[in-house]
């Protein structure tokens, strides 16, 4: 039996129809996505010039005025990032730590996700202790220790908390705190620095006296038996 031959198409002609019938919307599309190129393109340029004219003023910046200036031009490039870092450096170097520490909240808060994030903290951390602020920075070394517990800042942190331990009598925390370096850390350079602290650390609390223990009676030595007493002519006399 025969099969039926199926309609032939005339494929220009379907074009056509499809053409007229959606052309608007294709002739939109179109204009949307080359200004979406455009557009794109155009943001790399300049995000790429941006970046290179930030590359290059912090290449030459000196001071802390020279950070600022790079900051207040290119604050969103990879070096005005840096530039925060520096600057709080040089503001620390300038025991102005108190500022120090501002700028680099400022640059935690606009960068969270950068890779200096738990390097910022620990600064922070190390600028209240030079202000005499120890139980400020203990608590947000643990926080790094905590929050970033995979970071090269981790075992940093809890050497850190154990010198303020330390410091403060506070042996046996310490201790406690060496030890977990030792079990998470123990192939690390920090490993080898907690077991040189271990040895000599020392218990916590008032340094107690030494006590002698008493000799057994057997092993005392003898006292001398006195010579007798031999009276003398004024003894003698008669009364």
């Amino acid at each position: 039996m025969p099969t039926a031959q199926p309609p032939s198409r005339d494929v220009a002609l379907e074009t056509r129809v499809f053409w007229e019938r959606f052309k608007n919307e294709i002739v939109a599309a179109s204009i949307v996505l080359v200004l979406t190129v455009i557009g794109f393109t155009g943001y790399r340029f300049y995000s790429d010039r941006q970046a290179a004219a930030a590359s290059a003023l912090l290449a030459g910046a000196k001071n802390a005025e020279d950070y600022q200036q790079l900051i207040a031009r290119y604050p969103k490039t990879p070096a005005g990032a840096d530039a925060y870092l520096l600057l709080a450096e040089a503001q620390r170097s300038e025991k102005k730590f108190a500022d120090a520490n501002a700028t680099l909240q400022v640059f935690i808060t606009k960068n969270p996700n950068h890779e200096f994030v738990s390097t910022a903290r620990m600064a922070m951390a190390a600028n209240l202790e030079s202000m005499g602020k120890s139980n400020e920075a203990l608590s947000m070394y643990r926080q790094i220790a905590a929050t970033y517990p995979n970071s090269f800042n981790a075992p940093l942190a809890l050497l850190s908390q154990a010198y303020i331990l330390k410091a403060q009598n506070r042996n046996d925390e310490a201790r406690t705190v060496y030890e977990t370096i030792l079990t998470q850390y123990r192939e690390s350079f920090w490993a080898g620095e907690a077991v040189r602290q271990l040895q000599l650390l020392k218990p916590s609390g008032p340094p107690q006296a030494k006590t002698t223990p008493p000799i057994p009676p057997f092993l005392v030595r003898p006292q001398p038996t006195p010579p007798p007493t031999v009276p003398t002519p004024s003894d003698r006399k008669p009364k």
